[in-house]
């Protein structure tokens, strides 16, 4: 379970011992490179221009990486030496607006191939697919245009092709059979006494393949009073996480998904009861603070969208963080949807709590409004969403990930920093 605003609950894992597969020449130049480039990161985080804004060098580290990660998933097969020097090359030239834009695109190619297999699995036949598909009538805009923000939302009819009627179970297992792997949630492997459920890839996955969405209700900065439990909105629930852009995404509601496909706006359903047994007694600082400072009420926007809740990957929130000596196998990649794909919209498991994004900017701690909409002029609206990415080839294993909690406050007892530099720059 995830939680990356300022603390998280109970994860770790035992690493199962597998037989790892022949590794090709491309791969270990990839990895001698990437390795390179980590060094050079350290380097560069240590020069002076840096000092002032570390989490901005901790944020283009990231990007980077994931642009490595995806570019190199997109060669597939067919990658040779050239093609991973070509890759590095690209990502030491390349601007950072630039690798976004790629990232978005490797991501959105998967994801595409994922959409049409769900496709496969749920809809009737052919002519029920093609009438699906026909839906949309603005046609998609490939390449950088569809990473550059977001307008006004647009909304799926609550009518749509009728579905097979197979359950969660039966199409997280036809999902393997098709795309190769699908994952499982179960008792983690985590020796911890507080190690609680865990999330499994069921499978195999190479390096940069999309593993996991993050699914639940998107909180842009503007609605950050809305958020349960607020301003301690990680008090009860460890299921929260935000991206660099300030939006933060809610898992509690979406819980272990469903059996259907329906209108969702990620309210009451599938909320999961976070275990916290050993969370600090409530001060009488506490009591008046939530009272001056209580989540704001009201429907606001109450966006409803038909969402699929059979998608065998919106599991992302059950990942847990590696105990200590063991490494990640996954990452935290943003990923901005296009609403215009509006045959891809019930597989994104997300909605937008309130009517639209606030164009907001922050000072110190604290966010003000600046007026007009965040991407006013876009012509390609977005959903911000994350989802997580294979850092290096998988199979049949738990999923883990760097949590990066902030070094400024109480960490749990089960927390072992994977890298404490990074830690610090992703929370400076």
């Amino acid at each position: 379970m995830i939680f990356l605003m300022a603390s998280i609950s109970s994860c770790s894992v035992t690493l199962r011992i597998t037989i790892p597969r022949p590794v090709s020449f491309i791969q270990l130049q990839m990895a001698f490179l990437f390795q390179k480039f980590q060094e050079a990161v350290k380097t560069l985080a240590k020069h002076p221009a840096f000092a002032k804004d570390p989490r901005q060098l901790q944020f283009e580290a990231d990007i980077n990486r994931l642009f490595l990660y995806s570019s190199y998933n997109r060669l597939g097969g067919n990658a040779n030496e050239a093609d991973a020097e070509e890759i590095i090359e690209m990502a030491s030239r390349a601007s950072v607006a630039d690798q976004q834009m790629q990232i978005q695109e490797n991501l959105h190619s998967q994801i595409k191939t994922f959409c049409s297999i769900m496709d496969e699995i749920l809809l009737p036949n052919e002519k029920m697919v093609n009438e699906h598909q026909q839906e949309s009538t603005v046609p998609r805009r490939s390449g950088l245009s569809f990473a550059v923000g977001r307008s006004d939302p647009a909304h799926n009819s609550p009518t749509g092709p009728e579905t097979r009627p197979l359950s969660q179970t039966e199409v997280s297992q036809k999902l393997k059979d098709q795309l190769g792997y699908t994952l499982n949630v179960k008792p983690s492997q985590i020796s911890h006494k507080d190690a609680g459920q865990g999330v499994f890839l069921d499978g195999t996955v190479d390096v940069g393949a999309v593993v996991a969405f993050y699914p639940g209700v998107v909180y842009s900065p503007a609605y950050y009073r809305y958020i349960p439990g607020y301003p301690k909105v990680d008090a009860q629930n460890p299921y929260l996480i935000t991206r660099y852009d300030g939006n933060v995404i809610n898992a509690q509601p979406w819980g272990f998904g469903g059996d259907n496909r329906e209108l969702w706006n990620g309210r009451k359903i599938g909320e999961i009861k976070a275990d916290m047994k050993g969370a600090e007694p409530e001060r009488g600082s506490d009591r008046l603070w939530k009272l001056l400072s209580k989540p704001l009420e009201g429907n606001q926007g109450d966006n409803r969208e038909v969402i699929e809740r059979r998608n065998p990957l919106a599991l992302a929130h059950f990942a847990n963080h590696p105990p200590k000596g063991v490494l990640p196998n996954v990452m935290i990649c943003p990923y901005d949807f296009p609403l215009t794909e509006n045959d891809m919209r019930v597989y994104i498991p997300n909605v937008l709590f309130g009517n639209a994004e606030v164009n907001m900017r922050k000072f110190g701690s604290f966010w003000f409004k600046t007026g007009g909409s965040r991407n006013s002029g876009s012509r390609v609206p977005t959903l911000k969403t994350l989802v997580l990415i294979a850092t290096r080839a998988v199979q049949d294993e738990e999923l883990l990930l760097n949590y990066r909690l902030s070094n400024t406050k109480r960490r749990p007892e089960w927390y072992t920093p994977v890298d404490e530099e990074e830690d610090r720059r992703r929370w400076s």
